[in-house]
């Protein structure tokens, strides 16, 4: 017999069928049908690409001094959103504040995420006197003041920018560790990993192979909330003066110029301002769309 075209589409539907739609599979499909957060990757992609190619194109470099162009407005002498007190232009170090910005959040995230995994992990399942310990180290370095903590590092090693990765990573891996034992505990008891264990796994195989690849929804959302907090966070150091230090530049030592000098220039503090509501809009938006597509209560 040979088989007509619509015999093999049906074919084809019916295997689909048979094999169906994983977890995630279902979770992306609900996420591309979340209008908000599509429009935040895709805006939020266009502001990596602004980030990584912009400060090469534009004609003025971040840190050029030009003192005829002291106050320029936008539109005025070649600068499309403006210049500073000392004639730089607002464009491009606004391009490289938002360079610098990401940065910071996503390596601080990342520091974050490897360690708090690994720490929470391992807590909530091992349990007993070791999740004891570990989490007593947590609620003490949680009972240390944040601004202390980044005085302590600056007065020690000097202002540097890894000192801000180094102190914003230590602090945010803590709520992290936290999350990560809570969805542990509950996953330690299951039914695949008393299968792990009777097939002989040990605890560290278990953890690596069957706990944390079922931890990936939850912590994949909080990562989304957490890179934004990120920002803030060194948006807030910045504006105190302990963050990024002059000329290099970031949307939080931005605002803070901009915020001295708004009564003579308002677009210094205008422009960096709408950059990060923009930026953090996004992630939110990211965010929420994961958490509703990855909610199990929702499928």
């Amino acid at each position: 017999m040979i088989a007509t075209p619509d015999a093999h589409r049906n074919a084809q539907t019916l295997e689909a069928a048979v094999r169906g739609r994983s977890l995630w599979d279902d979770a992306l499909r609900r996420l591309t049908r979340n209008r908000a957060a599509v429009a935040g990757m895709v805006l939020l992609g266009l502001l990596f690409v602004l980030a990584a190619v912009g400060p090469y194109l534009t004609p003025f470099r971040y840190d050029a001094v030009n003192k005829a162009d002291v106050w320029a407005p936008p539109l005025t002498a070649g600068h499309l959103l403006g210049a500073d007190a000392l004639g730089r232009d607002l464009l491009a170090r606004l391009l490289m504040g938002l360079r610098v910005s990401l940065a910071i959040g996503f390596v601080a995230t990342s520091v974050s995420l490897l360690i708090g995994v690994a720490w929470g992990a391992v807590a909530g399942f091992v349990g007993g006197a070791v999740d004891e310990v570990m989490m007593r180290v947590v609620d003490v370095l949680y009972s240390l003041p944040f601004i202390f903590f980044v005085i302590l590092l600056t007065v020690t090693f000097g202002s540097n920018i890894f000192l801000i990765f180094v102190a914003i990573g230590a602090v945010e891996w803590l709520t992290m560790s936290r999350i990560v034992r809570g969805q542990t505990l509950t996953l330690k008891n299951k039914e695949f990993v008393e299968a792990a264990r009777a097939a002989g796994l040990t605890q560290g195989a278990i953890i690596a192979r069957h706990i944390v690849p079922n931890l990936l929804g939850p912590v994949v959302v909080y990562v989304t909330l957490t890179i934004p907090a990120v920002i803030l966070a060194e948006s807030f150091l910045s504006f105190l003066g302990l963050g990024v230090q002059p000329p290099m530049a970031s949307l939080g030592t931005l605002i803070a110029g901009g915020a001295q000098d708004m009564e003579l220039a308002w677009w210094l503090l205008v422009f960096p301002s709408v950059t990060m509501v923009v930026t953090l809009m996004c992630f939110n938006f990211i965010g929420d769309g994961l958490r509703d597509a990855i909610d199990p209560k929702d499928r």
